[in-house]
């Protein structure tokens, strides 16, 4: 059970975000309230131009809002400066992008310790570190190939472990399938799905309407705002079978102290009148 002093890995409150001045000027995100508990699994849809990558980035301390105030584990991250931005997104926030950001000169282990050289790592620990995390995507014998070696689905997964290398938290995805066939979607989701289970806060981006099966949570955005924010069936379902097995374990009351009583002076009675009957 959540601890109720337990604050939501994410609070937004009023957030907007503006482009352009005077007559140009565009509200990409305007004015959005959002609450987002650990462990989540969100997914975002909307049309293009709607802000859903706008607001992935202000999330991701990639961008800032104009407005409103970010809370991210109960602390107000929107007006720090960008520095202690840049310490709080290498340790707890990963990135998955669609377009994979892959370094093409370095080797595929090489791009996927990249941020642990944020953290202060010997190259020994970070390649170490690297190769731990590519086995576990069964890409451990491709770990010296280059990024135009991979498919396309593979070099998906090593953008997977890259943003998983540093163990953060929340994992913010932004179409990760957007450039993968669907076996290679389907494998894709499957692994952000395990790292769901596995206790991790994602947030994805999506045009797709058949990933948000995967999620527990859809929010549909229009035009800079929140339009819809759904719960799935899938948690709904979860919900209702765990109030059914709460009800199926609930003892039964046992029989009052008096009416125990009552059985057990009925049977001596019985017994004392055996007696003088004899």
């Amino acid at each position: 059970m959540r601890d109720s002093k337990t604050p939501p890995v994410i609070e937004l409150h009023d957030i907007k975000k503006c482009f352009g001045t005077g007559d140009a000027e565009h509200y990409a995100i305007d004015g959005i309230d959002l609450t987002i508990q650990a462990g989540e699994f969100i997914a975002i849809m909307g049309p293009s131009g709607c802000g859903k990558t706008t607001l992935l980035n202000i999330l991701g301390l990639l961008d800032r809002s104009n407005e409103g105030v970010y809370k991210l584990d109960g602390r107000d991250v929107s007006s720090i400066s960008s520095w202690r931005q840049a310490i709080i997104r290498s340790r707890q926030i990963g990135f998955v992008f669609q377009s994979f950001n892959l370094i093409s000169r370095l080797s595929i282990i090489d791009n996927v310790a990249l941020p642990l050289m944020y953290k202060g790592y010997s190259k020994t620990k970070r390649l170490e570190m690297a190769s731990k995390i590519l086995k576990n995507f069964h890409l451990n014998e491709r770990e010296y190939y280059m990024p135009w070696q991979l498919s396309g689905g593979q070099t998906q997964r090593v953008a997977i472990a890259r943003a998983l290398v540093n163990s953060p938290s929340i994992i913010l995805a932004d179409e990760p399938t957007g450039n993968l066939d669907s076996r290679s979607s389907h494998v894709i989701m499957e692994e952000l799905s395990e790292l769901h289970q596995q206790g991790n806060t994602i947030i994805m981006v999506t045009h797709n309407p058949r990933l948000t099966s995967y999620a527990s949570r859809v929010i549909t955005m229009l035009d800079g705002k929140i339009d819809t924010d759904i719960m799935t069936k899938k948690v709904l379902e979860k919900s209702t079978k765990g109030k059914r097995a709460k009800a199926k374990k609930t003892p039964k009351p046992k029989a009052s102290t008096s009416r125990r009583q009552k059985k057990k002076a009925s049977k001596v009675n019985k017994k004392i009148s055996s007696k003088d009957k004899s």
